[in-house]
């Protein structure tokens, strides 16, 4: 049993190791795509009973666009499918679906059916789920600088005055918390972009299981080894 104080408040996952998992059972590399979003169905769900204040997921990174192109369309396809099939889950959970990244870099339509999706729940009360999307750590903290330099030449600040905290606020996670657990499946040990300033202080944990393997026992392990942690964020326990 783990209290309610310990449990982390934001989640964020790389979800890893479709390709694998789908060529470990002999099928083709969508199918390991299509299998991940039924990991995804789950454990936004569980997330939301334990009453996690939000989950991020690393839906589709810059990075992906270096895939063959079938490849591409295919999980293009697939986000937009979940985007419409999801919204009755999302709004019996309560969840506010948001998203980060460069959007506008994505097909007209999927951007069409995400947008629709943020709409309809904005409202919502419960947990925030983000989908990472054409989203790469370092082009947002590019993307941050060229705003506060635009900013400091019309004259809104100064040099002088920006700090960590100003800077946070041109991040595309500027209303966000900073993840309190990050999750990495497919036992890769590298954070590949993701989050690069938020997770300065997140605690991580890997785990072989690959993507579409991924289930709540899973989820469970983490959140329980991530309560048996000691967070000192740079600091000595007193």
């Amino acid at each position: 049993m783990i209290e309610n104080g310990c449990l982390p408040s934001h989640i964020a996952i790389i979800m890893d190791g479709n390709g694998r998992w789908a060529r470990q059972q002999g099928f083709a590399r969508f199918r390991g795509h299509k299998q991940g979003a039924e990991s995804v169905r789950e454990i936004t769900r569980e997330c939301s009973k334990k009453q996690i204040k939000q989950l991020t997921l690393y839906a589709f990174s810059q990075e992906n666009w270096r895939r063959p192109q079938r490849e591409i369309n295919l999980l293009m396809g697939l986000l937009k499918n979940y985007l419409v099939n999801e919204r009755k889950e999302i709004k019996e959970n309560n969840i506010r679906l948001t998203a980060i990244g460069r959007i506008y870099g994505l097909p007209e339509d999927v951007q069409r059916e995400l947008t629709i999706s943020i709409e309809e729940s904005k409202n919502n009360t419960g947990m925030v789920l983000c989908l990472a999307l054409n989203y790469g750590g370092r082009s947002e903290i590019v993307d941050a600088a060229k705003n506060i330099a635009e900013s400091v030449k019309l004259g809104k600040i100064t040099t002088e005055e920006i700090t960590e905290e100003i800077f946070k606020k041109y991040l595309y996670t500027c209303d966000m918390a900073d993840p309190d657990l990050l999750i990495r499946t497919g036992g890769e040990m590298r954070v590949s972009n993701f989050l690069l300033w938020e997770i300065s202080y997140t605690e991580l944990w890997v785990t072989p299981v690959c993507w579409p393997d991924f289930k709540k026992v899973h989820l469970e392990e983490a959140i329980y080894d991530y309560a048996h942690r000691e967070r000192r964020f740079g600091g000595l326990r007193a």
